[in-house]
């Protein structure tokens, strides 16, 4: 099963483009777009980043298809779903996927696979809902714990860049130039259409701000998660980058390599103690940047998605 392209665009949103992959569902008075295709189940569905989108993880959604239902969409306010104030909670953010998944006819239960900010409404939908999640994929998964196992000296530099400031209306031509090389780098090998159409709406003001805006909470976002119950003994896999992309680059000006290095080995530390947070937990290492995992190494993803759809088979 294939979804086709909207035929129009969700009112009150600045978007000229329309997506060039997927279908609108109207959930809680928004219309979100929503793409999938293959069959069966459990369906894998992609938590996209923040300031990332569904279509970013069209690789490996597509190639995910050709085990099981394979979905990708984009949250309220963000890509080309209808626009929403940000920041939301997360309990916002995950009531609003179960009920796009019912209202789309994808049942649970489901492989989450959560990329960064993603990845922690993917467990926080675990913990929500956990009879309807057979497994969690996490990608370099935003977490709670995260500054308490970070260097001091970046953990300070992080917390003087305040994500919930006043953001400008644009961003300075140079760093767009510098995101356009970078997404035509990384994506070079997708199908020209959808590859230009990511690339155009990527360095648009709406959609390079949106990313600083859905996390401008994330302390909130953090104390939801840790309050909301342990995660269900399902299968988990968490995949860690070992490299510093471009994209982390842009955003870590001032931040030297060496303590850029140190900070990919305190997370290493903090998703081994996540893996081993529950009986069926693994962390798997990935020789490539926070932002390009999926880009640079889909293959990684997929033998993931393949090794957990062969432990929840072998569980039954």
């Amino acid at each position: 099963m294939h979804d086709h392209p909207p035929g129009g665009q969700p009112s009150g949103t600045t978007i000229n483009t329309g997506p060039p992959l997927g279908r609108y569902y109207d959930v809680a008075g928004k219309r979100l777009l929503l793409y999938r295709s293959g069959d069966g189940g459990p369906a894998v569905v992609f938590l996209p980043g923040g300031g990332a989108v569904g279509l970013d993880y069209l690789n490996v959604q597509e190639r995910a298809a050709a085990l099981t239902t394979s979905v990708v969409y984009d949250r309220a306010g963000t890509g080309w779903s209808e626009a929403a104030a940000l920041p939301r909670t997360s309990a916002q953010v995950t009531g609003e996927l179960r009920e796009l998944l019912l209202t789309a006819g994808v049942p649970a239960p489901y492989l989450l696979a959560g990329h960064s900010l993603g990845g922690l409404y993917a467990r926080h939908y675990a913990q929500r809902f956990p009879g309807e999640v057979a497994a969690l994929l996490l990608l370099d998964p935003a977490h709670e714990d995260y500054n308490a196992y970070m260097p001091p000296e970046l953990t300070e530099m992080w917390k003087a860049f305040d994500p919930g400031q006043a953001l400008p209306d644009e961003l300075p031509g140079e760093l767009i130039a510098l995101y356009r090389g970078l997404f035509e780098q990384e994506m070079a090998g997708w199908p020209a259409e959808i590859r230009e159409r990511l690339i155009e709406r990527h360095l648009s003001p709406e959609w390079l701000l949106t990313g600083f805006r859905e996390a401008a909470n994330v302390d909130e976002l953090y104390d939801e998660v840790r309050h909301a119950g342990p995660v269900p003994d399902v299968p988990l896999m968490v995949l860690c980058s070992m490299e510093v992309d471009g994209f982390k680059q842009a955003v870590s000006i001032g931040v030297s390599d060496s303590l850029l290095r140190e900070e990919i080995e305190s997370k290493r530390r903090l998703y081994t103690a996540l893996a081993g947070s529950v009986p069926c937990g693994e962390i798997r290492l990935v020789d490539a940047g926070h932002v390009t995992m999926h880009l640079r190494h889909p293959g990684a993803v997929l033998q993931a998605i393949q090794d957990l759809l062969a432990r929840l088979e072998n569980r039954q």
